[in-house]
């Protein structure tokens, strides 16, 4: 069963700080059409610049993501996203007047709190899945890093953090399915280590940065000494601290593995940039935001390819197929040695792919040639014909009385040899909608990724006398 497009059915608006500028930011969440997607939208600049939230447009991975487009830069975006993400929500305009967005408690449960008060709902388009059949991979030996996916008919994450800390030691989390997504994780906070905090304000960041948006955590013995004078560089008020290791603020822990419980957050945050839903499991080990866009590229490569028009069409050969050839046979009136296609794969109202396997007993090899067998550019021609015919005579309540019969052949190119041992992947599409019994339709043949041959065909059909 498909499902739908989201978004929300009226605009809602939060204010706070930014994480690194310390700036007072208004972020307003708006309402978009379908196939919007998120857009970020810098109110505070003449021209009220926008800015897509895609992988392409990702600047800079240092401490956060931030993402550039026509002169403005929107930063720490993977909260946001996140919280999009996980309510299942596709199409966003997110106005906001700062180069960065609020960190509020430095999770994601304040945007989902917002968004679901303005009421997530259905759109009138179906979402544009993704759906992962072949492992995609991205790996960095010298940190340890790897993320990977494996097919699924759901979406799920898996993420291992390990810092060599004594406090961290190694951590798991699991998001099984988008629905578990505001109780699990939305809550998770960011952290930072203690030792981090003077470079990072020494480097003009984590200016809103305090102890109600960050879990900081102590790795070794530290007086309070040095704790009072890291207070005094962030202008904060001194705490006075009992335990010498361990979470300075571990009274606001929700979950004993949090801190990789967030870096999920984080991950599903920078997927979001992928632009499209996927369906798929995802293992991530020590993943941050660098890794988790380089990743998302990869996927991104992948969609594209895999969406071009003359890329290979996936497909599973263990599903079931939609005709095999038996019921093929109940619908053309081919037969040996003229019966192309061996099975129907995938069906839709406009498009088909179909298979034949190409051996060395097919009889034309007997002729063409004797010492180097190459299937005939006419005959797979007439397979991809024979394929779309099943297209259009499954439009038909009693196909076993029609014939379809070439009307024209136009733009066919032969791009690479078909010999035994290959097998064919037929992908056909209607051009323009069936009128008065003609069809023009798109046909390529496959063989593996590689296209082998391509035309365009137009056929009639024709109810057989009897």
């Amino acid at each position: 069963m498909s499902e739908k497009q989201k978004t929300i059915s009226k605009p809602v608006s939060l204010s706070g700080a930014g994480l690194h500028t310390g700036l007072n930011v208004n972020i307003t969440f708006n309402p978009a059409p379908v196939n919007h997607g998120y857009v970020f939208k810098r109110i505070d600049l003449d021209g009220k610049p926008t800015v897509r939230a895609i992988v392409e447009n990702v600047v800079d991975t240092s401490r956060s993501t931030v993402i550039e487009e026509n002169g403005a830069r929107v930063g720490t975006v993977e909260h946001v996203l996140s919280a999009a993400y996980g309510l299942g929500i596709d199409n966003l305009l997110i106005e906001i007047d700062a180069p960065e967005t609020p960190i509020l408690d430095g999770s994601a449960s304040k945007f989902v709190n917002a968004l679901e008060s303005a009421k997530v709902e259905d759109q009138e388009e179906d979402k544009n899945f993704f759906i992962i059949k072949n492992s995609i991979n991205y790996s960095d030996e010298e940190h340890g890093i790897e993320i990977m996916t494996f097919p699924d008919n759901n979406f799920s994450l898996n993420v291992m953090i390990d810092y060599n800390s004594s406090v961290l030691g190694n951590q798991y989390a699991t998001l099984n399915s988008l629905s578990e997504y505001k109780t699990e994780i939305s809550e998770c906070k960011t952290f930072v280590f203690l030792r981090e905090l003077e470079f990072l304000l020494k480097n003009n960041l984590i200016k809103g940065g305090s102890l109600d948006n960050a879990l900081v955590i102590i790795e070794k013995e530290t007086t309070q000494v040095e704790l009072d004078r890291i207070a005094d560089l962030f202008n904060k008020p001194r705490i006075e601290v009992t335990k010498k290791q361990g979470i300075l603020n571990s009274q606001d822990l929700i979950f004993p593995n949090e801190p990789a419980r967030h870096k999920l957050l984080d991950l599903l945050g920078d997927l979001a940039l992928i632009g499209v839903p996927i369906k798929g499991k995802i293992l991530a080990t020590r993943p941050g935001h660098a890794s988790n866009v380089e990743f998302a590229k990869k996927i991104k490569q992948v969609i594209k390819k895999s969406r071009s028009k003359n890329s290979a069409p996936n497909y599973n050969l263990d599903k079931e197929p939609v005709f095999d050839i038996n019921a093929i046979k109940g619908m053309l009136p081919h037969r040996y040695p003229f019966l192309l296609v061996d099975k129907i794969l995938e069906m839709s109202d406009t498009e088909i792919i179909g298979l034949k396997n190409v051996t060395m007993n097919e009889p034309f090899f007997t002729g063409h040639f004797p010492e180097e067998p190459i299937m005939p550019g006419v005959l797979i021609v007439e397979a991809m014909a024979q394929t779309g015919g099943i297209l259009v005579l499954s439009s038909v309540p009693d196909p076993e009385n029609y014939a379809t019969y070439f009307m024209k052949i136009d733009k066919v190119k032969f791009k690479r040899k078909v010999v035994p041992g290959d097998t064919l992947i037929f992908k056909l599409e209607l051009m323009t909608p069936i009128r008065r019994g003609i069809a023009n339709v798109r046909g390529q043949a496959f063989v593996g990724e590689h296209l082998a041959v391509e035309g365009e065909l137009m056929a009639q059909v024709m109810k057989v006398k009897k």
